[in-house]
């Protein structure tokens, strides 16, 4: 099962997150902000990153940017977990390293299906 870093600044959602992965196996550590999952990251690896975009302190894409310069951290699933839809921005996500997009509302069954794709 995977190691994951869950960022989100709404409680709810990471706390959804964190219920549905470790009820199927996973290890998941959450973040409140870019910031926070960044002194994180840094003490330690993950598998999988699911990142919200518009988070206070550090924005995900500006999150992801930075993740890619860490050591570990070039080729791990990163997965911006979003309301945005707009394609700029998932071409901005793209260019700063996102591997991908999942878009809220986030269910059970779609986060589990986007964890098996990139990790399987």
């Amino acid at each position: 099962m995977a190691t994951v870093l869950a960022i989100d600044d709404s409680r709810v959602i990471r706390d959804m997150m964190k219920v549905v992965l470790e009820n199927h196996g996973h290890e998941v550590v959450t973040a409140e902000d870019g910031l926070q999952a960044l002194k994180i990251a840094t003490q330690r690896s993950f598998d999988i990153v699911f990142s919200d975009i518009n988070m206070p302190k550090m924005s995900g894409i500006a999150l992801v940017a930075k993740l890619r310069e860490l050591p570990g951290y070039e080729h791990i699933p990163i997965l911006m977990v979003t309301t945005e839809n707009a394609d700029y921005r998932k071409k901005k996500a793209k260019v700063n390293g996102a591997t991908g997009w999942l878009e809220k509302p986030i269910t059970e069954a779609r986060l589990l299906k986007a964890i098996d794709k990139v990790l399987n």
